[in-house]
């Protein structure tokens, strides 16, 4: 579970109720009662709703109802450790060196990576190089284009909601000149004016902003590993020296994030 997103999202909005509830105008007070000023059901009916609604006209069913999925790869997402990938890929690398391309056949079924094993699968099938490198380049393309979709729906509810927030100041000011010569009637216009914009600014910014920028670092996660095995399994397929793709992996990860294991192999490239 990543904690981390959990707190962040607890510390947002708590930080926000606790900066409402908060009063230094007399020291320092907590009054609980501050809260009920920011709570107007039209301007939630305005803002959420509306957002919705726009998301569901400029989304398919299919995609809409993936925002579950998403938010369990970003509260349980997936493990992925390309330390681990390269040190598998070097494994593999060095028993086809010694026994043959054949042989990587056996170890297979222990691959629980699908992307590696279909990948290795091809290399055993005697699929032809460039073959294996075209079609592992379009499953990149697709991972990538795929991801870009999901987070499309994020990106767009953070421009909808700040906008249903403007809507929704329209709505309330509207109201106000309208009943000018009601006094009684100005203030509740007035906070369907204010809290619609702050309603969109917390959706956009503590919702949909986060939501995306954190499928970006779920997708460069997985679509690191995913590189590392398509750089590995070509030069597995090149028949190129296990300790030359380690150390050419290793290039693909920050300095110092894998560290080189010194052996005696490495010395023919």
């Amino acid at each position: 579970m990543d904690i981390f997103s959990i707190v962040g999202f607890v510390l947002g909005f708590g930080m926000v109720i606790f900066g409402i509830i908060v009063d230094m105008s007399t020291g320092f007070q907590i009054v609980p009662e501050n809260i009920s000023a920011f709570i107007d059901i039209q301007s939630i009916l305005i803002v959420i709703g509306g957002t919705i609604g726009a998301l569901m006209i400029s989304f398919s069913m299919k995609q809409f109802f993936q925002i579950i999925k998403h938010l369990k790869i970003i509260f349980l997402p997936p493990k992925y450790k390309p330390e681990l990938y390269i040190k598998q890929i070097v494994e593999f690398a060095t028993k086809a060196r010694i026994n043959g391309l054949l042989a990587l056949e056996e170890d297979l079924e222990k691959v629980k990576d699908q992307f590696m094993k279909n990948s290795l699968m091809m290399v055993v099938d005697s699929v032809e190089p460039e073959k294996v490198k075209q079609h592992l380049e379009t499953q990149l393309e697709y991972l990538d284009d795929r991801h870009a979709q999901a987070r499309a729906l994020y990106d767009r509810g953070s421009a909808y909601a700040p906008a249903f927030g403007m809507i929704g100041t329209l709505i309330g000011l509207i109201n106000m000149l309208k009943k000018l010569d009601d006094p009684s009637a100005l203030g509740p216009a007035m906070a369907v004016a204010l809290v619609t914009t702050l309603y969109g600014s917390m959706m956009a910014n503590l919702v949909f902003n986060p939501i995306s920028s954190k499928l970006q670092v779920r997708h460069d996660e997985e679509f690191l590993c995913k590189m590392i095995i398509c750089e590995g399994v070509q030069g597995i397929q090149a028949g190129e020296n296990p300790k030359f793709i380690e150390e050419r992996l290793a290039r693909l990860l920050p300095a110092g994030k894998y560290k080189i294991q010194e052996s005696g192999s490495g010395d023919e490239k």
